[in-house]
This record gives C-alpha cells, sequence and structure tokens, in this order.
C-alpha cells in the first residue's frame, strides 16, 4: 500500500474534513478521534458495529469485503462501512495485513445513562507489533514492537568503531517482556533478524528501508547529526518500519518515561542510543493501549550483550532451516523438530532459546544436565508433560489483568495454571524405580550409597524447582471470589462465588426471595379472584404484571392497577407487586455493581503480583522446554555432547545425523565429522550425495548443543562457537534489485568481514553464479582467505575439483568426498563421507534421475564426451581444469568424470607396463576375438580398451583402483606406480 493510499484513510478523511464545520455531534467525535491519531485508520463504535466514514469507509469495504453503505444527515451524504463488534477479529486482521494501523473508538458510556451522545475513546491502537488479542496471536509465540536509533553524541574519547552506535529495544506487549541492546549496525540487523519483531519504529536521523524523514530536517544543524544509512528490513521485506514522534526518542523524554518502569534508567542503560530506544518503543507501546498511562506488567527489562550468544544472521537462520522451511509447501524445521512442548509458555522459551544459543559452556552444562535427568527419569518427565497440558498462557494472562482487561474466565484460567504447581513441583521430587539404558546423567548428584537419592538429581533442576512459587494467596483469592463457570461478561452478574460477600449475598437473598414470591404470585391471585386463565409475567419495559383476558375483567379485584392494554386482555399490578418488583429491581442492580466492584478488586489484588506470577510463567516455561528437549532426545536416540570449554578443541562427531532429514527419510545414513579448530575440508562429489545436508547435520550438531539440546549423533565432542555463518542455497532479491549471484556475494561479504578463529563456517558453491573462470578464482580465493586471514573452522563444498589442490597447499585444509556407483548406467549414491577429493559430480545423471528428456540427456552425455575427448585426457584429482580446458564454458559439472572412467582411463593409459614401447604388438590392429573392456566400452563412451596393449592382472587392477591419488605425495605415487610395473613385468616374464 503507498504512502499515498495509506494518508486518504488516516487521519480525518478528506470527505468529513471538507464539512468538518457542520458536521453533526457523532461525526464530530469520529472527526476528533480521527485528528487525535492521524496514522491510523479510526473505527468508531455505533452500537453493535465498529464504523469507518468516507474514505475510510471505502478502505474498509475493499479490504474487509463489507457492504458500503451511506449515512445523510442534514449536512450531506457519507459513505460508511462497518464490521460487527462481535465478530471483529478477522477484519481486524485483514486490516493489519493490508498495511493499517486500526485505532478502535469505544463507547466508555453506558448508553443507557448518557445524556446525549454516548462518550467515546480510542481504547487502543492496534498495529503488527502491538496486538494483544489471543483472536489475533498465535499461540506459543512472540509478537515484538521495535525501536532503532542512534547515537546522538558520540563521546569525544570513544573510539567510533566500525560504525555509528545504534540502540535497539523490543518490547512484546501482550506478555511484558523487553529486551534492550546496541551495536553498529551490522550487529543490530543482525539482532532484528534474530528478535524478528512484526514492526519497528525508526528515530530521527536513520535513513533506509520503508520509514519516512518526518519532522525537523535531518543533519540541519551541529547538534543533529547527518542521516545514519540503517534498513531495518533488509532481513524481512514483510517487516512494518515507519518513523514515529521524533519527541518520543529525545534523551529527556526517554528518562522521564523509563523512569516509571526501572530506577536511575541512566544507569541501567549502556550508552545513549540504547536509553532513547527504550524510551520511545515503551512511549509506543502506551500509545497503542489506549496512552492511559505506564504498562505496570512491562517489569522485566533486559539489557543484554549480543556477544553473550552464539550470533545467527539471516542467512544462516534461512539457510539452516531453523524457523522456515525454504522448500515449496514445506514446513518441517528444526523447531518444528525440537518442539514437543505442551504449553504455549514452553513454546515460547524454546524458540527464544533456539534464536538466542548459549556460548557459557558452565551454562551449557548446566541445560544438558537437567535435560539428561529429565531424559533418564521417564515418570516424572511424562508427569510434567501432563501437568504443562492444562497450563494457561500465564504471561498473556497476567498481561490482561494488569491493564485491566482480563474478565473473570481469565482469572479462573490463572487459577487452573496456578493449580498445576504444587502437583509439578511433587513430580519432580518423585522417586522412580529403573533407570533408561545409557541415561546417566553426567553432572547429577546423588546421596551417596546406601542412603535415600536426593531429587531432583541436578542443580539446574533443583534450583528450577525452587522457582515454582505457589503463590497460594492468589490461588485462595481466585478460587474464593470467582464462580466456578462464570459467565464472559462481568457486568450482569453471576461473576462472584456465593459466600464470597456478605453484602452480595444480602442482595442476592432479596432478588432471590422477591423472585420466589412473584413466582407464587400467580397461584395465590388465581385463587384469590377465581380466574383460571390469570397470569403473572415481566418484560424489560413494563417489568412485573398481571394479565387478565377481557372475558374476566369483571373479576379483577379494586386493588388491580392498569398498567398495559392489549387487543384481548389487560395488564395490572397491585401495590405488594410493585414493591416486591423495586425490591427485586434495585437488589439485582445493587448485586450487579457491587460484583463489579469486588471483581475489580480481585483482579487488582491478581494485577499487584504480576511479577511474581512472571517470575512463575518463567520456571514454567523453562521447565516445559528442558522436558521438550528431553523427550525429542528420547524418542529419537540424541546423544549427550561433549561441550568443551577449549579454543583449540574441534568438532568430533561420530555417526551424526540431520534432525530433520532422517525424519523425512525412510533411511538415513549416519556421518562422522572431525574438524580441527582452524582447519577447513574442502567437500567434493556428486551432486544429490548429500554434501548440504552433511554441512547443515554439523551446524545443527553445534546449535542444539549450545542451545541445551542433545544431538543426533552417536557420539559429540564440540567445541563453543560464538558466530556462525553460513553461505548455502542460491536465491535472489528481484525488489532489492539483487542478482542471485549478487546475494551470493553480498552473504559472502559479511562473512570474510566479520568472522574468526570463534566462527563456524558453511560456504556451499561459491562462486557458482557466474563464469567458470571467474567463479573458480573467487572460491579458490575465499576458501585461501578463511585458512589463512581469519582461522576459522569452515566446511567449503565445491563442484571446483582444483580446489582440492588447497590439501596439499595449506597446513589446515584436507578433503572430503561422497561416493556414489555406477552399474549398467544407474547411479547410486551412498551418501558416505570418506577422506579424498572426488572425482565426478555425475550432473547428467542427476538431470536424468530428475525427469529431463532423454533427447536432452543423450545431447548432454555426447557434448560431454566432446569436451572431454577435445581436452585430450579426463579430468582427475590433482588436475586442474585450466590444464585440461582453460576454456570450457561454465558449468563445472560438464568438466567431471566418474570414478570409474577415471581408473579405466587410467588402466589404458598411465601403466608402464603396457606402454607402445614396450609391447611389440602395440601397433597391429586389436584382436577381434578378444573381448572389449564392457567398463570402458559402456561407461567411458572413448572406444578404447583397457586391455588394448595386454591384459592387466586383476589384482593389479584392484590395487591400482584403491590407491587414492588425492591424497598420495607425488613421490608415493611414483614408487607405488613402480612396484605395479615390476609386478606386470614378473607376469609377463
Amino acid at each position: 500500500m503507498s504512502t499515498a493510499d495509506r494518508e486518504t484513510v488516516t487521519g480525518i478523511p478528506p470527505g468529513i474534513a471538507a464539512a468538518r464545520e457542520e458536521l453533526t455531534p457523532m461525526l464530530s467525535q469520529y472527526a476528533e478521534l480521527c485528528a487525535d491519531h492521524e496514522d491510523a485508520l479510526v473505527l468508531f463504535q455505533v452500537g453493535d458495529f465498529y464504523e469507518a466514514f468516507c474514505e475510510a469507509a471505502e478502505a474498509v469495504a475493499r479490504v474487509c469485503e463489507v457492504t458500503l453503505t451511506e449515512r445523510s444527515d442534514s449536512t450531506g451524504d457519507y459513505p460508511m462501512a462497518g464490521i460487527p463488534i462481535d465478530n471483529a477479529a478477522s477484519y481486524l486482521e485483514s486490516l493489519l495485513d493490508a498495511g493499517y494501523r486500526v485505532a478502535v473508538g469505544d463507547q466508555v458510556e453506558d448508553a443507557e445513562a448518557a445524556s446525549g451522545l454516548v462518550d467515546r475513546a480510542v481504547t487502543e491502537v492496534i498495529t503488527p507489533g502491538t496486538v494483544v488479542e489471543d483472536d489475533l496471536l498465535e499461540s506459543g509465540t512472540t509478537n515484538y514492537v521495535a525501536a532503532v536509533t542512534h547515537e546522538s553524541e558520540a563521546p569525544a574519547d570513544v573510539d567510533p568503531g566500525p560504525g555509528p552506535t545504534l540502540g535497539l529495544a523490543a518490547v512484546d506487549v501482550a506478555t511484558g517482556e523487553c529486551l534492550v541492546t546496541a551495536g553498529e549496525p551490522g550487529t543490530v540487523a543482525e539482532e532484528l533478524d534474530r528478535i524478528a519483531p512484526a514492526e519497528v519504529i525508526v528515530g530521527p536521523g536513520l535513513a533506509g528501508g520503508d520509514a519516512t524523514c518526518d519532522g525537523p530536517e535531518r543533519g540541519s544543524t551541529e547538534s543533529e547529526p547527518a542521516p545514519v544509512e540503517f534498513d531495518p528490513a533488509a532481513g524481512d521485506p514483510d517487516r512494518t518500519v515507519h518513523d514515529h514522534d521524533p519527541a518520543a526518542f529525545e534523551r529527556s523524554a526517554a528518562v522521564d518515561r523509563l523512569e516509571s518502569y526501572v530506577p536511575v534508567p541512566e544507569r541501567r542503560f549502556d550508552g545513549d542510543a540504547e536509553l532513547r530506544a527504550a524510551g520511545a518503543v515503551l512511549a509506543y507501546a502506551e500509545y497503542t493501549q489506549g496512552g492511559d498511562g505506564p504498562l505496570a506488567y512491562v517489569s522485566r527489562i533486559r539489557r543484554y550483550d549480543p556477544r553473550d550468544r552464539l550470533r545467527l544472521d539471516a542467512a544462516a537462520q534461512r539457510s539452516l532451516e531453523l524457523f522456515e522451511n525454504r522448500g515449496i509447501g514445506a514446513s518441517d524445521t528444526l523447531f518444528d523438530a525440537l518442539d514437543s512442548t505442551n504449553c504455549a509458555l514452553g513454546r515460547r522459551c524454546l524458540e527464544r532459546w533456539l534464536r538466542r544459543p548459549l556460548v557459557d559452556a558452565a551454562e551449557i552444562a548446566s541445560r544438558h544436565d537437567a535435560v539428561g535427568e529429565l531424559a533418564d527419569r521417564t515418570l516424572v518427565r511424562e508427569g510434567i508433560a501432563d501437568a504443562l497440558a492444562t497450563a494457561y498462557d500465564l504471561e498473556r494472562l497476567v498481561g490482561r489483568v494488569s491493564r485491566g482487561r482480563a474478565d473473570a474466565r481469565d482469572l479462573r484460567s490463572l487459577y487452573a495454571t496456578l493449580a498445576v504447581v504444587p502437583e509439578l513441583k511433587a513430580t519432580l521430587a518423585e522417586g522412580e524405580g529403573g533407570r533408561r539404558s545409557g541415561g546417566e546423567v553426567s553432572g547429577a548428584e546423588g546421596s551417596g550409597a546406601g542412603g535415600p537419592e536426593t531429587l531432583p538429581r541436578t542443580d539446574h533442576l533443583r534450583a528450577l524447582r525452587d522457582r515454582l512459587d505457589e503463590l497460594e494467596e492468589v490461588r485462595e483469592l481466585i478460587d474464593a471470589a470467582i464462580a466456578t463457570d462464570p459467565p464472559q461478561e462481568i457486568t450482569e452478574g453471576g461473576v462472584i462465588r456465593e459466600g464470597f460477600d456478605d453484602d452480595l449475598d444480602a442482595l442476592r437473598a432479596t432478588e432471590r426471595e422477591g423472585r420466589e414470591w412473584v413466582a407464587d404470585l400467580e397461584a395465590r391471585e388465581r385463587e384469590r379472584t377465581g380466574i383460571d386463565s390469570l397470569s403473572v409475567g415481566h418484560n424489560q419495559v413494563h417489568g412485573y404484571y398481571i394479565e387478565v383476558t377481557d372475558a374476566n375483567l369483571d373479576r379483577v379485584p379494586d386493588d388491580y392497577r392498569r398498567r398495559q392494554t392489549l387487543k384481548n386482555s389487560e395488564r395490572y399490578y397491585t401495590p405488594a407487586l410493585k414493591e416486591r418488583e423495586e425490591e427485586i429491581v434495585g437488589a439485582a442492580e445493587r448485586a450487579d455493581a457491587l460484583e463489579y466492584e469486588l471483581f475489580a478488586d480481585v483482579r487488582d489484588r491478581v494485577a499487584a503480583e504480576t511479577e511474581r506470577i512472571q517470575a512463575l510463567a518463567d520456571a514454567l516455561a523453562e521447565l516445559d522446554a528442558l522436558a521438550s528437549l528431553a523427550a525429542v532426545a528420547v524418542a529419537h536416540d540424541y546423544v549427550r555432547p561433549e561441550v568443551v570449554d577449549d579454543p583449540d578443541a574441534g568438532i568430533e562427531i561420530e555417526g551424526g545425523r540431520h534432525p530433520v532429514v532422517e525424519r523425512t527419510e525412510d533411511a538415513f545414513v549416519p556421518n562422522d565429522a572431525d574438524l580441527p579448530r582452524g582447519s577447513i575440508a574442502v567437500i567434493t562429489g556428486p551432486n544429490m550425495s548429500g554434501k548440504s545436508t552433511y554441512m547443515r547435520a554439523v551446524a545443527l550438531a553445534v546449535v542444539l548443543a549450545q542451545t541445551g539440546s542433545f544431538v543426533p549423533a552417536q557420539a559429540a565432542r564440540l567445541p563453543v562457537f560464538s558466530r556462525l555463518f553460513t553461505r548455502v542455497g542460491a536465491s535472489d532479491d528481484i525488489a532489492g534489485g539483487q542478482s542471485t549471484f549478487m546475494r551470493e556475494m553480498s552473504e559472502l561479504t559479511e562473512i570474510l568481514h566479520d568472522a574468526g578463529p570463534d566462527s563456524l563456517v558453511l560456504l556451499d558453491e561459491v562462486g557458482r553464479g557466474t563464469a567458470t573462470t571467474d567463479g573458480r578464482a573467487i572460491a579458490r580465493a575465499a576458501a585461501e582467505f578463511v585458512h589463512d586471514e581469519l582461522g576459522a573452522t569452515a566446511l567449503f563444498a565445491t563442484h571446483y575439483h582444483d580446489l582440492t589442490d588447497l590439501a596439499a597447499e595449506r597446513e589446515r585444509a584436507f578433503n572430503l568426498h561422497f561416493t556414489a556407483t555406477r552399474e549398467d548406467g544407474e547411479v547410486t549414491f551412498l551418501h558416505r563421507v570418506v577422506p579424498g577429493a572426488s572425482s565426478s559430480s555425475y550432473g547428467v545423471e542427476v538431470a536424468e534421475l530428475a525427469g529431463v528428456p532423454a533427447a536432452v540427456v543423450e545431447r548432454s552425455r555426447e557434448l560431454v564426451a566432446e569436451t572431454e575427448a577435445g581436452a585430450g585426457a579426463p579430468l582427475g584429482p590433482g588436475r586442474t581444469d585450466d590444464e585440461i580446458a582453460p576454456d570450457r564454458g561454465t558449468d563445472p559439472d560438464a568438466e567431471d568424470v566418474s570414478l570409474r572412467e577415471f581408473l579405466a582411463e587410467e588402466e589404458a593409459d598411465d601403466l608402464p607396463a603396457i606402454e607402445p614401447a614396450d609391447d611389440p604388438a602395440a601397433g597391429d590392429e586389436a584382436d577381434p576375438d578378444v573381448d572389449a573392456d564392457p567398463v570402458t566400452d559402456a561407461d567411458s563412451g572413448t572406444g578404447s580398451t583397457a586391455d588394448a596393449a595386454g591384459d592387466v592382472p586383476p589384482s593389479v587392477a584392484a590395487e591400482l583402483r584403491d590407491l587414492d591419488l588425492a591424497r598420495t605425495t607425488p613421490i608415493e605415487a611414483l614408487n607405488a606406480l613402480y612396484d605395479l610395473q615390476n609386478r606386470l613385468e614378473d607376469d609377463d616374464d
């Protein structure tokens, strides 16, 4: 939606503004609300509907697909469109998806009690990042709004570093969580990708993205620095980005705002940018919640340093598919694989852990201890799952309680969740017979032989059990005060439990006795008057009445007073009935009012314990997340990794598996990984052999381990990394003007600038998006730079087979390859990684498997054969592409040959024992009765045979096939060939 389109429906619609002085009182009230909320589309309560007028109405009708009607009065005709209040959620969601912020103007006065126009006010502004309604939020997710600003003035004695310092603050308005940090633009961009806010507001002096520069002109004075180029939407083009009131970002305003949340804000935050970002985002949150002052439930304002967690940028999260699967129509992600949580609290906690894995070895070990104990204690783990399955989302519940928007059902949900806490504490302390095989828990503490075991066994779970605050007084208050099954409306009675308040009980007794008296009145009056058809009834307009048909009017007693005349009857009341009616109505009204007062008081008393409830929510969330990790470990045979706090430690994985792929495949081939710290593994092999899966599996093992999870492997010994980078897969950014290759180079640039010795780097097919010569050069130079300058631990997958020379040229470089076989023209991928370099990528074979037409496949084979014939020799390990064919086009796959072809060619051409100079029959025509080598005839396409000058003994051929030339020095190769030559000569003799 363009800015121009938005401006016609936010603020005062032009059609209303044109007649501002002549509007009726109601439309004038609507115009005032629009003027006070110029950035939002105002929905105005009229009875049971939210209405919009003029241009705003046209937008509502179009987006929400509702009928556009018209309101006419003495000042003119005004287009009008409305949505039903009782079913507003789906329409509001449509407006948010269309890019609008919606200001909800509710009636804040009882229409029956109002004299004249009903008072209305905006009670909330709904934006993508400040939604609090459950109907508009997915359960178990976070929904942040973030603010970004830059340091107003850098101290003279502080090094500005690689760029200006930006402050970032994010708040989840539904739960009250608030995060604050700062860093140079690249770091803040990473944190935005990690937090993934739905909405970002930017302060003055930031240019880029969709934000506009309203307010004072940037860079116009010495005190206002030049604009800082920063795009908050770079990691997510769908993210809503806009500017906000510049005054909210001023330091003095931020300090004033923050004083309601934290003592001495200047000491709480590290720098001006953090303070101003935090103040601005809280000001915006208050504005969206009706502007009634501080949000008391935002009590967990946490300042953090990004370096305290494993840093995963947007590229790494995408390529590793942590939260989003890049496959079309696919949904399996690492988070899905780990998520066996039982409540919304745990799901949100697990996501938070996965977005921000740990970097402290002691913290990691502590989580592993807890996961190990829960994996070992099956009954306890299952008991925790059963209890938490009945828990509600405490964080969102207490948020509604604190905002004064919780109803009686919310309080009963809070009670139900608090009721599971004693059960959980008892479950954690329960013993059980037997231990899971292989479930020994590292770090667990027992009580010694012969004595009772101390449960929980681990320090982590013991501390977590102590954090499970039972909040007994809150639980008892709610249970005593709120009816077991209360109505949703809190103003119409039936909310407060009988026995909670004596005055309320007395009023209810009066009301109940009065209704019983009325119920008995009909029988008494029939007996007194002798009118068998007499009836007693009630309606909202006339109250209680006695109805007598016209045929019996002559029998009506003198004390009856006429109340209403109908077609065939008359309605009466008596002084006694009138008195009882007044007692009933008065008691009911006073009871309803008293009930609301009592409910509001109970809600306020619960709100006073917000911080304790939030602390309990944190503990329940962590317990659920740990139980989820333990359940996954048991169900899928994960092992506890040994996490080594040693800067020289490398990656050692035995039988590693990809946690997502193994669940989607009928059979998964595990692979080992042995990567010394600072080494670079050059990985070659056929297409579809599993190179990318292997690389990702290694990286995911690191992410899982540092998250606190066990890993899918037989054994794992892992170091602690501070950063993880990936350059995997092909994608473009057409809207951003980036081709696939430009996107690839941009991601490579980030890695080469930011990676270091504590980084794990995954590079897959660097350079493939351009010409072969350029791509090969970039790939080799990047690999050398990672090895020589960065010292990062790296996995480098490539089809440029000459890069395998790095193993001979660089001390910490080595080769790995994936194996495949070809029998009768059928290729089988073994998905097994082994040392050494591969000789082929099987590009044509993969094309055939994909269903490429046979004619294209056969023509491809012909072109490969022609290329190889023109080059004079097949490409094999130890030969560079440039030595063979310096100008072969842009497809590296076309330059590879199969392993069988390579060995057959070596037998025919490279064995000294059968060179033409040593064989007198070499110049003669081959004997037509001699069988051709089927491997050579079928696979090589060259027409030559391995025994053209003589038969090679099978033992010699087998030994040659086993000779790994890629990992053999030239001297060793010559010696081996010399030995084989002597054996052939001995056989000839």
